[in-house]
């Protein structure tokens, strides 16, 4: 016999061979289906009639096929009911065998055995015995428990199913489209991070820095040469998942998008760093779906070819932070005057915080909106681990302040003229340098500071809005270089660039040509009324003092000699002193050359008065010393040069022994040193528009400009005023703690002059009334009678 399962239950089937033990039908309760719900009992139960019990197990004899009929009617009989209730639903309760199954059962040769009966749970104690409604309703809701399970399950494949096709169908859409996109883009093999823009970095005579000058305005800087701190407050502020994305945040890009939607608008961005990035490297700032996808695709490219550290350094050295400013660095030094190196977390937090929108959280320009906006990058830091509560408490009850006033430095009209002058010494800059100048810092300081405070004391009172101040060593090499007022509100540089009449600052080189033609500090020459071809210069003072010598005609700078002296060694040969001594700006070869009408810049005449300071030798203005590389190849180094000797060593001596006596007793009265051996010139020109103090000592030679940029006159502004008092203060200032040395014809305590010839005695009188004059000519006595009287004498 064979078992086979059916629907109903196990059924037994005879097998071939009658010596064969028949195995045991008894089915175990673990491996029997469950029933299905009990039926309802039918109306002929009512009447007392028994409805006909299907046997549990279907038989299939192996004899004639009438026997095999019969069994499946009777299972069929037995599952239709009695009556009216032939299409009653089979029962859910499995019979025991009855005794036709185990007749036949015997008459086939085998023992229908009862099945055993489910072990029941013990009754907890004084639990209530179950109620047969409940067996029923609880047996329904499990029903109901699987059905729902079932759709739930269902729904669930059904949903993965689908999702798996549209994440499918999506990525390929999303790599169609950025093929698209990519293609519009150079073959990707030509492309390459373009190089950082160089930085020229401007140091002192010292080594202090002085500017930093480029498109970056800082250095690049290495990610390790920068405070931990300073580029985890960007990942923090901008993308926080920086570290762990592919350069494309979804989660980030998927919230900002239902935020813009939610809102209206484009409230918050779902750009990452390296998406930022190759915004700057690559693209424009244009707002197109075509350039996003762009950038999309070259972050992409980014992430595989850099690695994290590598794309945050080069994030840091060229985003853009506002004021001009691109870089940490450039940044660092813009607000906070010193390199990002040196930042504390506070002003990291607050460089953090501009990358948002540099213009409105700037801490120069709007310090309470840089404040708290810097406090939410500190929160945000302390959230993402990188610093503690207590230090992000502790910045902000530090917050950081910006550098009063580090756009307005002096030392920025001598980074302009640097990087004006430095690609005529290494041609192309396309590598960071470093640019040692001749500048020294102290002086370049202190030169601001007086220069400043003398405009904001007197200027207005005088009618005096801007000023210069040029200061050069024996060589020729600028220590200190004003251009203007305040470099923040106007950075032309009047040092360099202004085209400004001397007007009498220019006659030493008138009286030099002429002690060249032979004349001497003690020729005399009279002031009077002069004209020269139909012009008639005349004094400052209005008044004329007869014959003077032209050490005292240059010491009270009268105009009327200096035009006479003009005229006697020619214009001509006075532009040629001039020039040999370093006026390089075209000079108008008339009779006004002598009372300087010809304009020149401060630079170029405070270089022309520095051969009278050392010894006669002609200088070139110079303000660059050595140029080299960042790994110290040395591009340019300047030579000692010059046009040599321009002033013989007695006329030298003649020529500061006179311009020494300005200080002593002539206009520039209050620029005297002391005893410190100095000359100069006071210089104004006409309606005194220009207002000029140039004097040198064996140290250094400086000129201080006053004037106003539109040309108009001043109230009362003259080079023995104001410019006068300004070149003391810094000439003080220069030559502290240094020895004083004497100048040719000027030793230490004054000028060597010399002396003037006695004046003559009044005439005393003689017997007969006749008085002696001079003690040699014999005048007659005063009320004499005439001719006569005094012929023939008598009384």
């Amino acid at each position: 016999m064979a078992t086979r399962r059916g629907k109903g239950g196990d059924r037994i089937e005879p097998t071939m061979g009658g010596g064969l033990e028949m195995p045991d039908l008894r089915v175990d309760p673990r491996e029997r289906p469950s029933a299905p719900a009990r039926p309802k009992r039918p109306k002929s139960a009512a009447s007392g009639q028994k409805p006909v019990q299907r046997a549990n197990h279907k038989l299939a004899g192996t004899g004639s096929g009438k026997s095999g009929k019969s069994s499946a009617s009777s299972g069929s009989g037995s599952r239709a009911g009695s009556g009216s209730a032939g299409h009653a639903k089979p029962s859910g309760k499995r019979k025991a065998p009855t005794r036709a199954d185990a007749a036949l059962a015997q008459d086939l040769g085998f023992e229908l055995r009862p099945r055993p009966k489910a072990r029941k749970r013990p009754a907890k104690a004084g639990a209530a015995p179950a109620r047969k409604g409940r067996a029923k309703k609880s047996a329904k809701g499990r029903g109901r428990n699987r059905a729902r399970k079932g759709w739930v399950l269902r729904l669930i494949k059904r949903m993965f199913y689908w999702g798996m096709v549209a994440g499918i169908w999506g990525t390929v859409t999303v790599v169609a489209i950025l093929a698209y996109f990519a293609a519009q883009l150079p073959q990707s093999y030509d492309w390459t991070v373009p190089a950082r823009p160089p930085n020229v970095k401007i140091v002192s005579a010292e080594g202090h820095l002085l500017a930093n000058r480029g498109e970056s305005g800082g250095e690049a800087v290495r990610l390790e040469q920068l405070p931990k701190y300073l580029p985890q407050a960007v990942i923090a502020i901008e993308d926080r998942r920086f570290r762990s994305h592919f350069g494309i945040d979804v989660i980030g890009l998927s919230r900002a998008l239902v935020t813009n939607v939610l809102r209206g608008g484009v409230v918050q961005g779902g750009s990452t760093l390296t998406q930022q990035l190759a915004k700057n490297l690559f693209l424009t700032h244009e707002r197109t779906i075509s350039r996003k996808m762009q950038e999309v695709v070259l972050a992409l490219w980014l992430e595989a070819r850099h690695s994290k550290d590598e794309i945050l350094e080069m994030y840091l050295n060229r985003v853009y932070f506002g004021a001009g400013a691109y870089g940490v660095d450039g940044a660092a030094r813009r607000y906070f005057g010193k390199s990002a190196r040196q930042v504390t977390l506070a002003e990291a937090a607050t460089l953090a915080a501009l990358l948002k929108a540099p213009s409105r959280y700037a801490p120069n320009r709007n310090p309470d909106l840089a404040e708290q906006r810097a406090q939410l990058v500190l929160q945000a830091m302390a959230n993402s681990g990188f610093i503690s509560e207590r230090d992000a408490k502790n910045a902000i009850a530090n917050p950081a302040l910006a550098v009063a006033g580090n756009r307005a430095s002096g030392t920025n009209y001598v980074a302009d003229w640097v990087m004006e002058l430095l690609p005529g010494y290494i041609g192309r800059i396309d590598k960071d340098v470093i640019v040692a100048t001749t500048i020294d810092s102290r002086l370049q300081r202190e030169g601001e500071r007086i220069l400043s405070k003398a405009l904001n004391e007197q200027g207005k009172k005088l009618g005096v809005s801007q000023g210069a101040l040029v200061s050069l060593d024996t060589s020729g090499a600028v220590k200190a270089l004003v251009g203007g007022r305040n470099y923040r509100k106007s950075q032309f540089n009047r040092a360099v660039s202004a085209m400004r009449q001397p007007g009498s600052a220019f006659k030493p080189f008138i009286y030099l040509a002429a002690l060249e033609m032979g004349l001497t500090p003690d020729t005399v020459r009279v002031d009077e009324p002069v004209s020269i071809k139909g012009w008639s210069p005349k004094n400052y003072t209005k008044r004329y003092h007869g014959p003077v010598t032209l050490r005292r005609a240059l010491a009270s700078s009268i105009n009327t000699v200096a035009a006479r002296l003009g005229q006697e060694v020619t214009p001509k040969r006075v532009a040629a002193t001039a020039r040999r001594l370093g006026i390089s700006s075209p000079l108008k070869v008339n009779p006004s050359i002598a009372l300087g009408t010809s304009e020149v810049t401060p630079l170029e005449i405070t270089a022309a008065y520095v051969p009278f300071s050392n010894g006669g030798w002609g200088v070139v203005p110079h303000v660059i010393r050595e140029v080299k590389t960042e790994d110290g190849k040395v591009l340019f180094h300047r030579r000692i040069d010059g046009p040599g000797q321009v002033i013989a060593p007695d006329k030298l001596r003649q020529m500061d022994s006179m311009m020494a006596e300005t200080l002593y007793s002539g206009t520039g009265k209050r620029a005297r040193l002391g005893d410190r051996p100095a000359g100069g010139k006071t210089g104004t020109s006409q309606e005194m528009r220009d207002a000029w103090f140039i004097g040198f000592t064996a140290n250094y030679t400086t000129a201080v400009w006053l004037g106003n940029d539109d040309g108009s006159p001043s109230r009362s502004a003259t080079g023995g005023t104001l410019p006068a008092e300004i070149w003391h203060d810094y000439m003080e200032v220069a030559h502290e703690h240094m020895p004083m040395v004497e100048l040719p014809g000027i030793p230490v305590g004054g000028p060597v002059i010399a002396p003037k010839p006695p004046r003559p005695a009044p005439p005393h009188t003689i017997a007969g009334g006749r008085r002696i004059e001079n003690d040699s000519r014999i005048l007659p006595p005063p009320g004499g009678g005439g001719f006569l009287r005094r012929l023939f004498g008598g009384d």
